[in-house]
């Protein structure tokens, strides 16, 4: 999916790289922000 993603950005418009490029912020925001909950709740089980 990813990839297939990746392989239109090539041949979009404007409107299209951008939206493609929000989807992608918009997917490591949601990684980022899980990951710093799982570590917050890490911190908070060892005390």
């Amino acid at each position: 999916m990813i990839g297939e993603l990746l392989s239109n950005i090539g041949h979009s418009s404007t409107a299209g790289f951008v939206g493609v490029s929000l989807i992608f912020g918009y997917f490591a925001w949601i990684l980022v922000m899980a990951f710093y909950r799982i570590e917050q709740g890490k911190k908070e089980s060892h005390h």
